[in-house]
């Protein structure tokens, strides 16, 4: 039975409870309302499937449901005035995989990780927006924690949850998308976040967050091999994911959803490190909001899927590598508000972009920002400057020279000349024999002109 988003009001009627044979029931996206421990969803033994999401039921969670033993999916999400704990009675349902309450009244996380922790079948679990401002559970919190075995799905995600990265999470070998965004989570990035073998979409944006990027987060064996080999699993009922008060659809597949890295939004410092190169099927990196400092690496040009790069609000140096150009599906690119300088590289991609992706870099020039380039101009004169310098350099220098040859050539003879008599005598005496030698030479040279011109 399928009556998602028909404008429904009302309160659910006790005859729904006579469907027996009732295999799915979609009443999501309506106005539904009424308290959900009235209606007995023991009778609906072969129920699998249950979805109520964004109506406006009251009451804490249906006890009733856990009679339910064919249920493999529950969706009760965004009834903002349903509350409760989770109870142990939920592990009966031995089929369950997808469990989905998000943005509801729940408290004690703790428990409700324990519990659901000893689930075997559980695949997909969603908490977003609940446990408001609860404690993340701790390692000591998480007793016996060889389960969760075959958890590939796991949000957390706006519930305000204070604390660190619990060590728990390196058990869960089959994790393949983590969301921890939107918390208030403190301490560093873990190195063991890099060691799950399956994780391909990691988001802990909007946490505080500091300490460097671990080298080993480059290292994701999913985004290193192929994101792409996440196999066919289906989630029982479709995603959506909520941020910002805003609820958005996933992609009903695993193998729909693109690997990502969002650090975005918190204190990380440090440079990028040049290990990022190795994710080469990474689809999403954004890193905005951070205190990153240093070059943009090179190896990020390694990354030829990359669809999305965010490295905006960041204290960034020097160039943006020309060998991003190589980035050919490149969408969304932003490097607003660091220290880069130089020349924007040209390619389409990154040309294609609104100048706002560049803007807040003073030093940065070039299409798509109005202002020219003048490093070529810059760089012409600094040469002639550089050249007239050395020019300058080399002029005393040459009269240097040419007075030091001038002095050691005159004084070399004169000097020997006026010191030494008989130099002296004798080369005036040579003088003397050149001069009578020139003047004989002359007057026989005179006289032959002179017969010739009469003859």
């Amino acid at each position: 039975m399928n009556f998602d988003s028909n404008n429904l009001e009302g309160k659910l009627p006790s005859s729904l409870m006579n469907c027996t044979n009732l295999v799915e029931l979609h009443l999501g996206f309506n106005n539904l309302e009424g308290d959900l421990t009235t209606p007995n969803f023991s009778k609906l033994s072969h129920l699998s499937k249950l979805d109520l999401v964004w109506n406006n039921f009251t009451g804490i969670l249906p006890i009733s449901l856990y009679s339910c033993k064919s249920l493999k999916a529950i969706r009760l999400s965004n009834n903002p005035y349903l509350e409760g704990q989770i109870q142990s009675e939920i592990l009966s349902l031995k089929s369950l995989s997808f469990l989905s309450l998000v943005s509801v009244r729940l408290t004690n996380i703790t428990g409700a990780m324990n519990i659901l922790s000893r689930s075997r079948s559980l695949c997909t679990l969603m908490f977003s927006g609940s446990f408001n401002g609860e404690a993340m559970p701790t390692d000591d919190d998480m007793v016996d924690f060889h389960r969760f075995q075959n958890l590939r799905f796991l949000s957390l995600a706006s519930c305000r949850l204070t604390g660190q990265i619990p060590s728990w999470l390196s058990n869960l070998k089959n994790l393949e998308v983590l969301f921890l965004g939107m918390n208030q989570i403190t301490g560093s990035i873990p190195s063991w976040l890099g060691n799950l073998p399956k994780l391909f979409f990691v988001d802990l944006a909007d946490n505080m967050i500091s300490g460097n990027l671990p080298k080993q987060l480059c290292r994701l064996p999913r985004l290193v091999v192929n994101a792409s080999s996440v196999g066919n699993y289906e989630f029982e009922l479709p995603l959506f994911n909520y941020a910002y008060e805003k609820a958005y659809v996933l992609p009903r597949g695993m193998s729909n959803l693109r690997g990502t890295i969002d650090l975005s939004a918190n204190n990380i410092n440090g440079s990028i490190p040049t290990e990022i190169g190795q994710l080469q099927f990474l689809r999403n990196l954004f890193l905005n909001d951070n205190n990153f400092s240093g070059n943009i690496p090179n190896q990020i040009s390694n990354l030829h899927l990359l669809e999305a790069l965010d490295l905006s609000m960041n204290h960034l140096s020097g160039k943006i590598p020309w060998s991003m150009t190589s980035l050919n599906f490149l969408s969304s690119f932003n490097v607003s508000y660091n220290n880069l300088q130089g020349t924007i590289p040209t390619s389409t991609q990154i040309q294609s972009l609104d100048a706002s992706a560049f803007e807040g870099n003073p030093k940065l020039c070039g299409a798509p920002l109005p202002n020219e380039c003048r490093e070529i101009d810059a760089n012409h004169k600094n040469k002639v400057n550089q050249d007239a310098d050395n020019k300058g350099d080399e002029l005393p220098w040459f009269y240097i020279f040419a007075t030091l040859g001038f002095i050691v050539g005159f004084w070399g003879v004169c000097g020997s000349l006026l010191l030494k008599k008989t130099w002296r005598y004798a080369y005036f005496q040579f003088l003397d024999n050149v001069q009578d030698s020139l003047y004989v030479k002359m007057a026989i040279c005179m006289r032959k002109m002179k017969r010739r011109i009469g003859d």
